[in-house]
C-alpha cells in the first residue's frame, strides 16, 4: 500500500473559516480578557444546543461524506445557531439548563464538585475507564475517589457495581459518597437511565462528564443534560475546539451565578477587591470563546463525519477475524446490541478496535524492547521520562506491535485509557472492579477519527492492520 503524503492523526478539530471574523471582532472591540461578547454568545449558542432535539436539518443528509471530497466541504454552513437548533426541545429538565464557558473540561469538573460542596473527608465516586481529568479534581477538594468499572456493552460506568460500592461505602464509613462522576467514554452513551436511578435511591447528585462525548445523544437528548451538572471540553483534539477550553451545564440560572463566581477568583461586590471565599481563574477568554462561535457552525458536520467513519470501520472490521470492532449498542452501528427501550447515539468522538490476544501481529516480538523518549499521541509530550519499558499493566504485545506498525506507516494510534484504579497514584483508593476496563485496556486500540480523515485514509489504515496481522 501506497503511504499516504501526510499523516493520519488521531483527532484533531478543523477551522471552519468562521473563526477569524469572531476573533477579529474581539481584537477591534478591544475585548482581550477572560470576559466579553463572545463569550455570552458561546455560552448562550452552547445552551441552545444542549438543549436541541435532533441533529439540525442535513447534517447526516445531503453532505458530501464520500472519498476525498469531505472534509473539504466544511465551511460556513449557517452562521445562526438559531437557523441550525431552530426548536429547543420542551423539556422541564431542560428549560432551566445554563452554561458556563471555562478555561478546560477539567476546571468544569472542579467547579461542579465546588457547586456540590465537596470537601475533605468527602468520598466521590468516579468511573474508572476513564482520562485522569475526571478523578484528579476530587483529589483538588481533598476528597478521595472511589473507582468503579465498567460495564461491557458501552465500556461505561456499571449500574450495578455503582450501587455495590454505594453500599458497601454506607457499610463502611457510615456515610454516602457526596456526588458521582460518570463518563461517556470516546463519546460512547452509558446506560445513564440506570445510573440515575441508583443515584436517586441514594439521593447522591451525578455529574456527567460529556468532555469527549459533545452532541453524543441518549433517548435524543444531548449527554450532559441529565445529571445535575455536566461537562463538555474544546481542547484541541475534540469534536470542536477553542484550542483550549470547556463548559459546565449548570441546573439553572443560580447555580450558573455561583459558579461564576468561583469561577473568577470568588470576588465579592464591592468597589474594591474583597474575597470571603476561595475561587479560581477558571473564565474562558474572548478570544478561544470567538474561536468556540465559528466551531459551533459546523459542530453537527463533525459529528455527522465521525459517525459516518464509525459505519465504515465497522463495516470493515466485521469481515477480519481477530479484531472487533466497539459499536457500544449505538443502534445504527450496532444494532444487535442496543439498549433495551434506549436508543443511544454515539458522536464517535475515537473509534476503538480490540484484539483477540491470540491474534499474531508482525513484530510483536519486539514490543516493549525500549523505553519510550518521546511523546506516545497528543501534542502535550511526555517530559518525564522513566528509563523503563514496562509497568505492571500493559497492553498485550500484539497491540503494542500493531501500534508500532501503525506509526511506521504515518497513522498514529493510541493505547485506550488505563484505568484509573490501576494508576500508581490511586493505589490507595477504594475500587469496585469486575475486569472489564483492565481487559479492554489490554486488547484495545483507538484509530483516526478526526474531521481530516477521509474515506480514502480509512482504506488505508484498515489495509496497513491487514497487513501487518500473521
Amino acid at each position: 500500500m501506497q503511504r499516504p503524503d501526510k499523516r493520519i492523526i488521531l483527532c484533531l478539530a478543523h477551522m471552519s473559516g468562521n473563526e477569524m471574523k469572531y476573533i477579529q471582532e474581539a481584537f477591534d472591540q478591544n475585548w482581550v480578557v477572560p470576559l466579553g461578547p463572545n463569550v455570552n454568545k458561546f455560552e448562550e449558542e452552547l445552551k441552545r444546543f444542549v438543549s436541541s432535539p435532533v441533529p439540525s436539518k442535513g447534517a447526516e443528509e445531503g453532505n458530501t461524506l464520500h472519498a476525498e471530497a469531505y472534509p473539504q466541504s466544511i465551511g460556513p454552513h449557517e452562521s445562526d445557531p438559531e437557523k441550525l437548533w431552530p426548536h429547543p426541545i420542551d423539556d422541564p429538565h431542560l428549560k432551566d439548563k445554563q452554561v458556563v464557558a471555562l478555561a478546560s473540561g477539567t476546571s468544569a469538573v472542579h467547579l461542579a464538585l465546588v457547586a456540590l460542596g465537596v470537601g475533605p473527608g468527602d468520598e466521590v465516586v468516579c468511573q474508572s475507564f476513564t482520562f485522569c481529568a475526571s478523578s484528579h479534581p476530587v483529589v483538588y477538594q481533598g476528597a478521595t475517589p472511589v473507582f468503579v468499572d465498567s460495564e461491557a456493552d458501552t465500556w461505561n460506568m456499571d449500574p450495578e457495581l455503582l450501587e455495590e460500592a454505594i453500599r458497601d461505602r454506607l457499610a463502611k464509613t457510615g456515610k454516602k459518597p457526596k456526588a458521582i462522576i460518570v463518563v461517556y467514554l470516546y463519546g460512547m452513551p452509558g446506560k445513564i437511565a440506570e445510573i440515575l436511578d441508583v443515584a436517586a435511591r441514594y439521593g447522591i447528585p451525578v455529574i456527567e462528564d460529556a468532555a469527549e462525548g459533545l452532541g453524543s445523544r441518549y433517548d435524543g437528548r444531548v449527554c450532559g443534560t441529565f445529571g445535575q451538572y455536566g461537562v463538555l471540553s474544546f481542547n484541541g483534539n475534540k469534536m470542536i475546539t477553542t484550542s483550549g477550553g470547556g463548559a459546565l451545564i449548570c441546573p439553572n440560572e443560580e447555580m450558573k451565578n455561583q459558579v461564576m463566581f468561583y469561577a473568577t477568583q470568588a470576588r465579592e461586590a464591592f468597589p474594591y477587591y474583597q474575597h470571603e471565599k476561595i475561587g479560581f481563574n477558571y473564565r474562558l477568554s474572548n478570544i478561544c470563546a470567538g474561536i468556540g462561535r465559528g466551531q459551533m457552525t459546523v459542530l453537527d458536520e463533525h459529528i455527522a463525519h465521525h459517525r459516518h467513519l464509525a459505519k465504515l470501520y465497522a463495516e470493515a472490521f466485521s469481515k477480519i477475524d481477530g479484531v472487533s470492532y466497539h459499536g457500544g449498542g449505538d443502534v445504527e452501528v450496532d444494532p444487535a446490541h442496543a439498549p433495551q427501550g434506549h436508543e443511544i447515539r454515539s458522536n464517535f468522538w475515537l473509534n476503538t478496535i480490540t484484539l483477540d490476544p491470540a491474534l499474531g501481529v508482525r513484530g510483536q516480538e519486539n514490543a516493549y524492547a525500549t523505553a519510550v523518549k518521546g511523546a506516545v499521541g497528543g501534542a502535550a509530550g511526555v517530559v518525564h521520562q522513566t528509563g523503563r519499558a514496562h509497568t505492571d499493566l500493559e497492553p498485550n504485545t500484539n497491540v503494542e506491535a500493531l501500534r508500532m506498525a501503525l506509526d511506521m506507516a504515518n497513522v498514529e494510534s493510541r493505547p485506550v485509557w488505563k484505568p484509573m484504579h490501576c494508576q500508581p497514584v490511586y493505589k490507595d483508593a477504594p475500587a469496585y472492579t469486575n475486569g472489564v476496563s483492565v481487559s479492554v485496556f489490554k486488547r484495545g486500540l483507538c484509530l483516526p477519527s478526526g474531521p481530516l480523515v477521509t474515506e480514502k485514509d480509512v482504506d488505508y489504515i484498515v489495509g496497513t492492520i491487514k497487513d501487518n496481522i500473521l
